[in-house]
């Protein structure tokens, strides 16, 4: 599952959102926005690797699929607050809006194909 475009990409966002959230306010970094947004980028990888490296059924590895994409959401609510809160500047903003928003559709195209194939 690694090796997926999808995982390397979720993966990539998860680290830098990291290393940028490691510069955020100290009350933030332990169970404030930091800390959050750190557990749902991680969150999408690991629920990748969980639902489709354990070979499960079809609809388990969807449940999976479903919860990243669920991750990418609650992600984009706390760029949100990152930017009204003036944690990050805007092009980084737009950088974490924008590589989630792929990750997304590049998770929902996932999940269709494996319906695709399940239906057929």
């Amino acid at each position: 599952m690694t090796q997926l475009e999808v995982f390397k990409k979720a993966y990539a966002v998860a680290l830098e959102i990291h290393r940028v959230t490691a510069t955020f306010p100290k009350p933030e970094l332990y169970g404030g926005v930091a800390d959050q947004m750190r557990r749902a980028s991680k969150g999408i990888c690991a629920n990748i690797a969980e639902g489709l490296g354990k070979g499960g059924s079809k609809v388990e590895q969807s449940r999976f699929l479903r919860m990243s994409l669920g991750s990418v959401e609650e992600l984009q609510v706390w760029f949100l607050f990152c930017r009204d809160l003036e944690y990050v500047k805007p092009p980084v903003y737009s950088r974490w809006h924008d590589g989630c928003d792929q990750v997304g559709r590049m998770l929902a195209a996932l999940m269709a194909r494996r319906v695709e194939r399940r239906a057929a």
